[in-house]
């Protein structure tokens, strides 16, 4: 299977405008996104897909591949689908651009579910406390026998009604994988009830009958929304001496 990564990277930002391209330990957020996704050497391609000059030139400067996007879209999703349409693979990667330090053991788990013909689109989760499940910006999961997504919500789901029931909470890692068609076939469909209601795209995925099975991992992603998850991801930058 040819496994293509694309790296959707959106210039615009609501809380951290700009904020792909900021200094990272000598380099920018995309940039190590891009390497540490090439690095992890689990695909074929890596392509960095974004509407902006800026991120193209320091993408182009570490030897990087380019696919300009030609308007704007709702969602990663579809954004990379536009790429995807022109290259010759059997899987695509949605790699978020804002989490500059990819881990390859999560990614190699995350393609290797392929394998099984009947997963057309996977992604990743790991276990939260109790605690953290009440965080309506940690989107949840609740999962079949199979390990496929019944659910996802920002409210805390499974819901407790008994006290002293051990329950595990999975909170959702936004890196999806596709085959092809999948990925074309998503894009095409309108935007769902659950989707706008909780405002999460893979919720249209479940309400039009699709599975997404669920991968495991324990490796905790810095996504850099604002300027303290820079300084988080300069720190632990700093920490693993990249630079």
């Amino acid at each position: 299977m040819k496994k293509v990564a694309l790296i959707p990277a959106r210039y615009a930002s609501t809380r951290f405008p700009a904020k792909l391209v900021q200094d990272l330990c000598g380099m920018s957020v995309i940039q190590r996104t891009y390497l540490s996704t090439v690095q992890t050497g689990v695909f074929d391609q890596v392509v960095v897909v974004t509407d902006h000059q800026a991120i193209a030139d320091q993408i182009i400067a570490v030897g990087g591949e380019v696919f300009f996007s030609t308007r704007e879209f709702e969602s990663g999703s579809d954004r990379i689908a536009e790429a995807a349409r022109n290259i010759d693979a059997d899987i695509f990667v949605n790699v978020q651009g804002d989490e500059p330090f990819q881990d390859r053991q999560s990614l190699d788990d995350l393609t290797a579910v392929f394998s099984n013909s009947e997963v057309q689109v996977a992604s990743m989760m790991f276990s939260i406390s109790a605690a953290e499940a009440q965080n309506p910006n940690a989107v949840k999961v609740v999962l079949d026998k199979d390990s496929f997504a019944l659910y996802f919500s920002r409210s805390p789901i499974p819901y407790i009604r008994e006290k002293g029931v051990e329950i595990s909470y999975w909170k959702h890692v936004g890196i999806y994988a596709y085959r092809k068609e999948a990925l074309l076939a998503f894009t095409g469909l309108p935007k769902s009830f659950l989707e706008t209601t909780e405002m999460l795209e893979q919720l249209r995925l479940l309400e039009n009958g699709v599975n997404i099975k669920m991968v495991p991992t324990t490796h905790q992603a810095i996504a850099v929304d604002t300027k303290e998850d820079l300084e988080r991801a300069v720190a632990w930058c700093l920490e693993n001496k990249l630079f």
